[in-house]
């Protein structure tokens, strides 16, 4: 049977964790290394390192800080910001990522995709669509959700895998940080458009919203970080309600640290 998983995402800006509400009002919350660390014990299946700035900024991410953050984590960790090429995507693996996540560099070369898909596997790429509902569709932004696309989100997700990415990780704009549920019509609507994995992103408020994202939004994972950040619930508290409500999970391994 397969297992729904649950990503920590980690939002890193200037090598430090960061959490907004839609994309703006930055605030501190910890040194990435140490937050995976802790959310892995807690009974995370993955965890998600994004470098923000990286793609507005016009650099690489931060790679040392990812290394760090790697050498910690036996669950996989994805990586994403500022990787525009199948070389961008190599160094992020050497240094201990197992996916990368392309959300700015395809809609300017939709090539790359491709390339790192042919170079590492389709399993190794994440497609990142950042979405946000304008005039009754779902539009498609870049550069942490700064820059319109013109791009639709369906349609674009759809692109992406037949390009070559093995999943699909969907942040709804309009619901990031605000703690008030996914977009399920976004959520339901990609998925059902795709052929791989896709992940919610954007809106947990409570492991009732996590719930949902999989029975309503018929995602294969769900992407939560400000709940957890602020203490408002622990990943374990959030499986043991996906696995009460019928939900296959992963088995929480009890440790001497989360103990």
């Amino acid at each position: 049977m397969l297992s729904r998983r649950l990503i920590v995402c980690l939002d890193v800006d200037a090598g430090r964790v960061v959490k907004g509400v839609r994309f703006v009002d930055l605030r501190d919350v910890g040194e990435p290394a140490d937050l995976a660390r802790r959310y892995e014990l807690d009974g995370a299946d993955e965890i998600t390192f994004l470098d923000i700035t990286a793609s507005h900024e016009g650099r690489v991410t931060f790679l040392d800080t990812v290394r760090r953050t790697a050498e910690r984590l036996f669950v996989p960790l994805t990586v994403g910001g500022g990787i525009r090429t199948a070389d961008d995507a190599a160094r992020a693996l050497r240094a201990g990522a197992d996916k990368v996540s392309l959300n700015t560099a395809p809609v300017e070369r939709p090539a790359v995709i491709t390339e790192c898909a042919e170079r590492f596997g389709a399993q190794c790429v994440v497609g990142s669509i950042d979405a946000r509902r304008e005039d009754g569709a779902w539009r498609v932004l870049t550069h942490g959700g700064r820059r319109p696309t013109g791009l639709e989100a369906v349609a674009w997700a759809r692109e992406m895998v037949r390009l070559g990415a093995g999943e699909i990780l969907l942040t709804s704009i309009d619901r990031d940080g605000a703690r008030n549920g996914y977009d399920l019509e976004l959520t339901r609507a990609v998925a059902d458009a795709v052929p791989v994995p896709v992940i919610a992103s954007g809106g947990a408020g409570d492991a009732a919203h996590v719930v949902e994202a999989f029975t309503q939004g018929h995602a294969e994972a769900a992407l939560v970080a400000g709940i957890l950040h602020d203490g408002v619930l622990t990943a374990r508290a959030i499986k043991a309600a996906m696995a009460a409500a019928g939900l296959h999970v992963r088995p929480l391994v009890p440790t001497e640290e989360a103990c």
